[in-house]
């Protein structure tokens, strides 16, 4: 019998996928920050997905039934007992019930997903750069429109990162303490919190504007860097 993960290893590779395909798809798909390294973890038995990334990586191979792939099974359930052929006749039958509205299960009511997160008061400099003030912040309501990465938002000031952000606009923030090149993120730089697209040339970190009226921040790490946070929209 495969281990659980043997078995997502071999439903990853029934598709084709390699594991960074993975990541990538259910960053796309799902806004979900999970590396191709998690997922070897998984696949060797090292760690568990949690019950959120298990199941999107069940849509991901396309597994209809888990407890046929996985091997898990209720003896009192007696659509347990049947093997594909038997499961068939049960789909069968249940497309006529299906037919009639009296066997039809009522549509779920849909409930709006709300939490709540810090959204700061001082802005983040798109400009010539402010403090980054971890105290003066305001706990706000937010639904799905913001991105379940996000763990605070910021209002940007000034136009350097027109058109993809605005002066005034709130940015949502992943809290992290490394970016790749060339991803947005919040900064703290000499006294300042900066937007900017992080490059790194590996001699020389540079913070770039998306505006071309404004130069390139060179970092001089003696005056203080620190990332924030990866914008996730």
């Amino acid at each position: 019998m495969f281990s659980f993960g043997e078995i997502l290893a071999m439903a990853r590779k029934e598709k084709n996928f390699k594991q960074k395909d993975v990541s990538a798809l259910l960053m796309e798909r799902y806004g979900m920050d999970v590396k191709a390294g998690s997922i070897s973890h998984w696949e060797k038995g090292d760690s568990m997905p949690n019950a959120w990334q298990f199941l999107r990586l069940c849509e991901v191979y396309q597994i209809n039934n888990i407890n046929e792939t996985f091997g898990v099974y209720d003896q009192a359930n007696p659509l347990t007992q049947l093997n594909s052929a038997g499961m068939e006749k049960i789909y069968d039958y249940a497309s006529l019930l299906l037919q009639n509205d009296l066997y039809k299960r009522p549509s779920a009511q849909i409930l709006p997903f709300n939490r709540q997160l810090p959204r700061f008061y001082l802005a983040a400099s798109a400009g010539t750069g402010q403090y980054l003030d971890s105290d003066a912040y305001e706990m706000i309501d937010v639904g799905s429109e913001v991105s379940n990465l996000a763990d605070f938002g910021i209002t940007l000031a000034g136009d350097s990162m027109e058109p993809l952000y605005i002066n005034g606009q709130t940015v949502w923030v992943h809290r992290q303490e490394e970016l790749a090149n060339g991803e947005i993120g919040i900064f703290y730089y000499d006294g300042n919190a900066y937007c900017k697209k992080y490059q790194d040339n590996g001699d020389s970190i540079r913070l770039i504007s998306l505006n071309k009226k404004y130069d390139p921040i060179e970092i001089d790490e003696d005056k203080g860097f620190k990332i924030f946070g990866k914008v996730v929209g």
